[in-house]
């Protein structure tokens, strides 16, 4: 069965002026009181750590999670700040370029998704706010009663774990690979797994090494920045 063509959208710094995942942490700092602020620099040692590589960056994102949400969180009350949040950043995070893109492409028919290493919990609220047809994300760990954990569930959906968990969503959904054709955009070289993968890779917002690797490769470079 023939399927509709995908246009795969990362998120932090392709679609989105900034990464999200710090912002996110102060929103939700906002949320409970301008006291609990001193926590981010907590966090900022956290990201030191990881600078240093003493460990990667699943372990930082489980870091800053506990710290700052805590180690469980109320599902609903964690649904609540990620949807605020998701306003905020569609409202007026966004880069104009990733919309009319995202437009131009709905209107061509494509299914619309979302593939990024932000935390399902909030990407998938800024996915639907966008239209998108499906969210590829990494995943939280809940206990029965629904609070959401401050580990990560799976893969950081992350580099060629990005393009695993991208198979393995078509495999879900019965799409053969020959069947579809694939737009992919991204502004990392951490995707160049997926970026190959892809029949149209689209590098968008480069940085310097995807853009030595765009050069290698041949593939058209985009800029939505304004």
């Amino acid at each position: 069965m023939r399927h509709r063509d995908l246009a795969i959208y990362d998120m932090d710094k392709t679609i989105t002026r900034v990464a999200t995942w710090t912002p996110f942490l102060r929103h939700a700092l906002r949320e409970r009181g301008r006291g609990a602020l001193w926590l981010l620099l907590i966090a900022g040692v956290a990201v030191t750590g990881y600078v240093l590589r003493l460990y990667g960056r699943d372990r930082l994102k489980e870091m800053t999670h506990r710290l700052v949400l805590g180690r469980t969180v109320p599902g609903e009350r964690l649904t609540d700040t990620a949807r605020a949040f998701a306003r905020a950043t569609v409202a007026t995070g966004l880069l104009d370029g990733a919309r009319a893109r995202i437009e131009a492409d709905r209107a061509d028919g494509r299914m619309l998704v979302l593939a990024t290493a932000s935390y399902r919990f909030y990407a998938q609220e800024i996915a639907e706010l966008l239209g998108f047809d499906a969210v590829i994300a990494t995943n939280c760990a809940q206990e029965h009663g629904g609070n959401v954990l401050a580990r990560i569930d799976g893969e950081n959906c992350y580099g060629a774990a990005k393009l695993r968990a991208i198979e393995a969503w078509t495999a879900e959904q019965g799409i053969a690979r020959g069947d579809v054709a694939v737009r992919f955009y991204s502004d990392h070289v951490s995707d160049a797994p997926v970026f190959d993968w892809a029949d149209e890779p689209f590098p968008v917002n480069a940085h310097a090494p995807l853009k030595a690797l765009a050069r290698k490769r041949g593939w058209p470079v985009l800029d939505w920045r304004d």
